[in-house]
C-alpha cells in the first residue's frame, strides 16, 4: 500500500514510518520540512497536499496541537487552537482525501489519553480528543468504497516523558504505540478507537 504519514518526523510519526516501510511504500508529509508539507490549521494547505501526493492507499496523521492550561487560564481563542488544528484538521484530512483515496482505503488519526482520562490542565485538549473519537464513529457509517476510519488514543509515549524528565513508568515505547497505527492501515476495521496500551498487552 502507499500509504501518506502525517507528522512523520515527530516522536510518534517516526515509529509509524519505521513500523509501516517494512511492508509498504510510505510517503512522509512534514510541517515544516520535507518534500511534501502540510498546515493541519489551513483547508487549502490540506487540498493542497493531496493534489501533490498523487494516488493513496491509506492517510495516517500523528500530528496536530491543542492549548494545555487551567480552566482559569484558558481565553476563548485558546480554545480555537485545538479546534482549528487537532480537530478539523484531521477531520479535514478525511473530508478533503475522500476525492483523492483509492478504494478500500483507510484513514487512521490520532487523539489522545486525554480524552478519556483527564488531567488538570487538559480541558481544551479532552475536549478536541473526545470530540475526534465521536466524529470517526459517525463519519464510518457513512463512508463508501470500502473505507475506512479509525483514530488511534495514544497514552504518554515514554521517550516524551523522558524529554520532560517525568516517571517513564507510566508510558508506552514510541515503537509500541506505532503498532496501534499500523493495525488499524493493515486491519478491516472502521469506527474504531484504538488503545496502544490494550494492544500492547496481546502482544
Amino acid at each position: 500500500m502507499r500509504v501518506l504519514v502525517i507528522g512523520a518526523t515527530g516522536t510518534i510519526g517516526s515509529a509509524v514510518v519505521k513500523a509501516l516501510a517494512a511492508r509498504h511504500e510510505v510517503v512522509p508529509v512534514g510541517h515544516k520540512a520535507g518534500t511534501l508539507r502540510v498546515d493541519l490549521a489551513s483547508p487549502d494547505s490540506i487540498a493542497r497536499l493531496y493534489q501533490s501526493a498523487g494516488a493513496f492507499d491509506a492517510v495516517v496523521s500523528t500530528a496536530g496541537i491543542a492549548k494545555f492550561a487551567s480552566l482559569d487560564e484558558l481565553t476563548h481563542e485558546d480554545y480555537f487552537v485545538g479546534l482549528n488544528n487537532k480537530l478539523m484538521g484531521q477531520v479535514n484530512l478525511v473530508r478533503l482525501g475522500l476525492a483523492y483515496i483509492n478504494d478500500g482505503g483507510s484513514f487512521t488519526l490520532t487523539s489522545g489519553i486525554l480524552g478519556q482520562e483527564p488531567m488538570r490542565g487538559s480541558a481544551s485538549i479532552s475536549m478536541v480528543n473526545a470530540g475526534l473519537e465521536g466524529f470517526i464513529r459517525a463519519a464510518a457509517l457513512e463512508l463508501h468504497r470500502g473505507l475506512r476510519v479509525n483514530v488511534v488514543s495514544p497514552p504518554w509515549v515514554t521517550e516524551t516523558l523522558i524529554a520532560l524528565g517525568m516517571d517513564r513508568s507510566i508510558g508506552l515505547l514510541a515503537e509500541q504505540v506505532a503498532q496501534a497505527y499500523v493495525a488499524s492501515v493493515e486491519g478491516i476495521g472502521t469506527g474504531q478507537t484504538l488503545d496502544p496500551r490494550k494492544l500492547a498487552k496481546t502482544h
